[in-house]
């Protein structure tokens, strides 16, 4: 009886002791995240002009909207990090206008000019792969940042977002 007793108490402290070193490696984990994503926050505030013009080329060449050349891009201040739920890969999003005009034979110029000509609501998605931020030119159209996550509930997390002060 007195192995039985000795190896129960082995086997409890062994528990305990494992326990609490998962109780510990959680807090180190959640730090350790936090910390690539404040280093990428930074990282995008650093890279955002490169950014937003590599956006504005990889979208433009996209050839969507068909038939239509986009003209201007205006980005918002605010940015929205998410999570992708499958890949780990944190996205900013950001809030954007753009304008487009018809193009000759592109099956959009007898729309109303109006229509063509009206400022678009989207958003702007980019990547950060570990090290770096890039864009492949996505776009969400009539969707704001939260919104898009929001809309991608079951592949995107959100994780922060900013604000801008307002100005003035």
């Amino acid at each position: 009886m007195g192995n039985w007793l000795l190896i129960g108490s082995v086997a409890a402290v062994a528990v305990i002791a494992v326990i609490a070193v998962v109780l510990a490696v959680r807090p180190l984990r959640q730090a350790r995240a936090a910390e690539i994503v404040a280093r990428a926050r930074r990282d995008f505030h650093r890279q955002r002009e490169r950014l937003e013009a590599k956006f504005i080329e990889r979208a433009a060449a996209s050839g969507k909207p068909r038939g239509l050349r986009w003209l201007d891009v205006d980005f918002d201040d605010d940015v929205v990090y998410a999570r992708d739920r499958r890949k780990g890969q944190l996205k900013a999003l950001v809030a954007i206008e753009v304008s487009f005009e018809a193009i000759e034979g592109g099956g959009m110029e007898e729309v109303a000019v109006e229509t063509v000509g009206r400022v678009r609501a989207a958003t702007a998605e980019f990547c950060y792969d570990g090290g770096r931020w890039q864009t492949s030119g996505r776009v969400y159209f009539n969707l704001a940042p939260s919104a898009t996550v929001k809309y991608l509930a079951s592949d995107l997390e959100m994780v922060a977002e900013e604000h801008a002060l307002p100005r003035g």
